[in-house]
């Protein structure tokens, strides 16, 4: 999983060369909504911190809030991207818009493992729990069990 989280991170480096292609401002200049410059920074900052959770998390890949941190923020990032898409290639032209599509299609594999890690991490710490709840009932019940009377010896005094 860690190569897979050191991939994710470089993934996210190689799409912020194609953000800063993207012209929000002269998109409102043609009637574009301000939304667009709210999201091209967001973007841009989303992937950034993407970047740098993928590289954390690969030096602890079996923390799972920090996997799903990571998988979350780029669901979010992939709904904004889908945006200026469409933006970049209505306002801007549909080459910027495809050169972000091809670069964001790369990231689909990984982001698919990152998924199936995920679900297999969580299936992996239930079950370790349901264990742990087992074992932590067998020795509630054995400290609760009421003690054994004393052994006699048989003889009488």
């Amino acid at each position: 999983m860690t190569v897979v989280l050191q991939e994710i991170g470089a993934h996210a480096e190689r799409l912020l060369p194609v953000l800063n292609q993207f012209d929000a401002p002269a998109w409102v200049a043609k009637g574009a909504s301000e939304t667009y410059v709210e999201q091209l920074e967001s973007s841009r900052l989303q992937t950034r911190a993407l970047a740098d959770e993928a590289k954390a998390l690969a030096r602890n890949p079996e923390k799972l809030s920090g996997a799903l941190q990571l998988f979350f923020r780029m669901e979010g990032l992939e709904t904004m991207l889908m945006s200026l898409q469409e933006g970049a290639r209505k306002y801007q032209g549909p080459q910027v818009a495809q050169s972000l599509a091809a670069v964001f299609g790369e990231g689909g594999a990984n982001r698919e493992r990152l998924r199936s890690y995920i679900v297999n991490l969580a299936a992996e710490r239930e079950h370790q729990f349901e264990v742990m709840d087992r074992e932590a009932q067998r020795c509630r019940a054995t400290l609760m069990a009421p003690a054994p009377p004393p052994k006699t010896s048989g003889r009488k005094k």
